[in-house]
C-alpha cells in the first residue's frame, strides 16, 4: 500500500492505496476535521467518535464498513486509523452540517 497524502483546500487528507483492490482509503477523522474545519486534531477525532456512535445507532453500514490501518501522524509514529473508501464516506460527509 502506497500513501499519498491529498490536499483539500490547504489541508491534507492522509490517504491510501491499495493496489492489490486498486481501492484508495481515506483517513475519515482529516475528512472530518477539514469538513468542521477544526484546527485541532482531538477535537475532530471527538467529533469523529460521537458521529460514529450516532451512525451505529442508526444501523449505518458506513461504521462497519470503516477499516483501521496504520497511517503517519504529525509526530513521525504510524497509528491505527479509521479509513474508508469514497462510497463509505459519504454517509458520514452528509452527517456533517454545513458550516
Amino acid at each position: 500500500m502506497k500513501i499519498l497524502p491529498a490536499d483539500f483546500e490547504g489541508q491534507s487528507i492522509r490517504r491510501v492505496f491499495d493496489e492489490t483492490t486498486e481501492t484508495w482509503w481515506f483517513s475519515v477523522i482529516d475528512v472530518v476535521q477539514v469538513l468542521t474545519e477544526q484546527a485541532d486534531y482531538q477535537t475532530a477525532r471527538k467529533y469523529w467518535n460521537k458521529l460514529k456512535e450516532r451512525l451505529g445507532k442508526e444501523g449505518s453500514e458506513s461504521v462497519t464498513n470503516c477499516h483501521r490501518l496504520k497511517l503517519p501522524a504529525a509526530d513521525g509514529k504510524n497509528y491505527l486509523t479509521d479509513v474508508a473508501n469514497a462510497e463509505t464516506l459519504l454517509r458520514p460527509v452528509q452527517s456533517v452540517p454545513p458550516n
